[in-house]
């Protein structure tokens, strides 16, 4: 596998090719697995930006193509192999229209369920974050849900869209199976406004913003021992000096170590019972540096869900 700029890659000089499924790994067949990966373009668009995530999960597989032949390699980020004996699988992309988003909430939710129906933990990968809504209502309770993402996404509706990326932990504080929302890394100014942030704090949402003197520690704090987890990783949850691939780039976010930490704390704290990651903009990437990064995460995750 050559790397983007055609030059020699480390995945090439170890006998990796590119891969048509996420790091080579065994294609879902609907039965059984420790868990299952999911892609998906877009789900609600606001009409203003579209699918403007579009290609997101074929950008993260492509940088995974440089694994496909590591899947039971020592991974310093868990300390242990990167899988045991059973592998994860790849469930390919779920078909998404921009022009239908009723029916892509229901694709999405209908296919998480599935995954869910066999005994596998969903790990969705997108495109934009009103991904996670239909994701969490395919859910059964009780659910925290630990946001990792620079906005705190309250608002009720933008361009009349209520079901769209900033509304995501509205709709999810109006899921009955969701009791405990955790939201860290938010920063900068973004699309909330005063009243949003005075609704989600009335609600009970824990905010820990990025500038917390220890913003994982605080967020762990949060989470119920015993917790059934369900993760929102907004890539813009991470400094965009690391994670350049996003639409808003916001100094001051969490650090690659930081959302370790974060990940492998919440599954020693609970259960992660979903994950979805999501807001990655291929465009705005620079020689695969976000894509690589992404990649190397959500293998992270996936050893974490096979453990």
């Amino acid at each position: 596998m050559a790397s983007r700029d055609g030059g020699p890659s480390l995945g090439a000089m170890f006998g990796a090719g590119r891969a048509e499924t996420f790091m080579g790994l065994p294609r879902w067949d609907g039965g059984p697995a420790p868990a299952v990966l999911l892609g998906a373009d877009g789900c609600t668009p606001y009409p203003s930006v579209g699918f403007y995530c579009a290609g997101g999960p074929a950008a993260i597989r492509a940088a995974a193509s440089a694994f496909a032949l590591a899947h039971h390699n020592w991974n310093f980020d868990l300390g242990r192999p990167a899988f045991g004996a059973r592998l994860p699988a790849d469930g390919g992309d779920i078909p998404v229209d921009p022009s239908r988003p009723e029916e892509n909430r229901r694709a999405i939710r209908d296919r998480v369920a599935a995954v869910i129906a066999q005994g596998a933990v969903p790990v969705l990968v997108g495109g934009d974050d009103s991904l996670p809504i239909p994701m969490l209502q395919a859910l059964d309770g009780p659910l925290c849900v630990l946001q990792i993402d620079a906005h705190i996404d309250w608002r009720r509706d933008v361009e009349g869209e209520r079901w769209g990326l900033s509304s995501t932990m509205r709709r999810a504080s109006e899921m009955g199976q969701v009791e405990r929302i955790v939201q860290v890394g938010a920063r900068g100014i973004g699309s909330a406004r005063p009243a949003d942030v005075e609704d989600a704090r009335r609600w009970g949402a824990r905010l820990v913003p990025a500038t917390d003197p220890d913003p994982v520690e605080s967020a762990l704090a949060q989470i119920p021992p015993g917790a059934r987890i369900a993760v929102c990783l907004d890539w813009d949850g991470l400094d965009p000096s690391i994670m350049p691939a996003v639409i808003g780039r916001s100094a001051g976010g969490l650090s690659y170590a930081d959302l370790l930490d974060l990940l492998t704390g919440a599954a020693g704290r609970g259960r992660i019972v979903a994950f979805a990651a999501t807001e990655f903009m291929p465009s705005r990437d620079i020689d695969g540096q976000g894509a690589t990064l992404a990649a190397q995460a959500l293998i992270a995750v996936l050893g974490l869900l096979c453990a």
